[in-house]
């Protein structure tokens, strides 16, 4: 037999913290909401911190901004690649001046020796 998670809509949310704010202890108020004193915690540190946002769905907006953050670090490591890349080609293009450089001073040598 599988236990499956609870869903709670917003509005229970809202009402179970603000049952907190008009002074009913944490057990008195999950005892009523049949929760974990633990989740009357984090629901209304969610609701000080976000506010309006609080308790915006079943997992999404956290799933988007994992999403947005992932992309961000993608981005910031093809940067650093970028960059790498592009001191490379410096590296090399220097290089290959100096060999041309090299290469032409010793044929001129050469051809003056003659």
């Amino acid at each position: 037999m599988s236990l499956s998670r609870r869903i709670f809509t917003k509005e229970f949310k809202e009402a179970a913290v603000r049952r907190l704010e008009l002074g009913a202890s944490i057990a008195e108020v999950a005892r009523a909401c049949e929760v974990n004193p633990n989740v009357l915690h984090r629901w209304k540190r969610e609701l000080h911190d976000h506010g309006a946002r609080a308790f915006a769905g079943n997992g999404k907006a956290r799933a988007e901004e994992n999403h947005v953050a992932e992309l961000e670090r993608k981005v910031g490591r093809q940067a650093l690649e970028i960059d790498f890349l592009r001191r490379c080609l410096q590296h090399v293009e220097e290089q290959r001046k100096l060999q041309a450089l090299t290469t032409r001073g010793s044929s001129i040598r050469t051809s003056k020796r003659k």
